[in-house]
């Protein structure tokens, strides 16, 4: 399965990471850069769903719709999901930055983005 980090210009700067998951795109909001190093745990907002055609979108969302500024790709490859449950999501990410074991750890109304250790 594919993901995809894109960079978002928007009224704050912040990263989206999104799973290919269910026929969609599962997406969370993280404001700082996603962790490429163990040991850093990450903020990451649950926002909707995205269509699949999204995964290779960059450009720029015009002013007076949703998500207004530029998208860039930061980070895009293949990931292995390892487990699923309500307040859990591990993956194994295959990209150019993000490589190894994470996880998203449901806590309270949000998520925790965090990497394990390095890829074996």
């Amino acid at each position: 399965m594919r993901f995809v980090v894109q960079k978002h210009h928007a009224s704050h700067l912040h990263y989206d990471l999104r799973l290919e998951m269910d026929g969609v795109l599962k997406s969370w909001a993280i404001p700082k850069e996603p962790p490429v190093e163990p040991g850093i745990k990450r903020l990451a907002i649950g926002v909707e769903n995205h269509d699949l055609s999204y995964i290779n979108f960059e450009g720029v969302i015009p002013e007076g719709m949703y998500g207004a500024g530029s998208v860039e790709i930061w980070d895009k490859g293949e990931y292995k999901l390892l487990e699923k449950t309500p307040h859990k999501v591990e993956v194994y990410l295959k990209g150019e930055k993000l490589r190894g074991y994470y996880s998203l750890v449901k806590f309270k109304d949000n998520w925790l983005f965090l990497k394990h250790r390095k890829d074996d």
